[in-house]
């Protein structure tokens, strides 16, 4: 099986994807019973060459809930008819899953309130604390 490349930094090689097929419900007519166009790629991160120690910790984290007992992560596709477009769809939908799951979250850098927003801020307080005050019965 060809390499399949997940992010510009990230191909995952062929040999560790393993690949079979069953017969699939759904549309086919009486060809569902005889032909086997259901496709389900296995890819053990755990094991892989591919990635870094830093990105299989952050893969596996992400991942744990979609990964089997003995660490796979399995996509499965049966949409089509053909058993070539299945297997291209596996494909696509396992480097989408790996490439959404190695985003990491933008670090947030604290900013100041700028001089203005700070004015702007005080300038709506003094104005509710009139309000308020309005609000108060005026004794005689």
């Amino acid at each position: 099986m060809e390499d399949l490349p997940v992010t510009e930094r990230l191909t995952i090689p062929g040999r560790e994807l393993r690949v079979s097929f069953a017969r699939s419900g759904g549309p086919g007519g009486q060809n569902v019973n005889k032909v086997e166009t259901k496709v389900e790629l296995r890819w053990r991160p755990a094991e892989s060459s591919a990635l870094s120690e830093e990105d299989r910790e952050w893969l596996l984290e992400r991942l744990a809930r979609r990964l089997t007992a003995d660490g796979d992560l399995i996509v499965s596709s049966s949409r089509t008819r053909d058993q070539i477009r299945n297997r291209e769809d596996t494909r696509r939908r396992l480097a989408a899953i790996v490439a959404q799951a190695l985003e990491r979250p933008k670090q947030r850098r604290p900013t100041r309130p700028t001089r203005e927003a700070r004015l702007r801020r005080l300038e709506e307080k003094r104005r509710r604390a009139e309000l308020k005050q309005a609000r108060k019965k005026i004794e005689v």
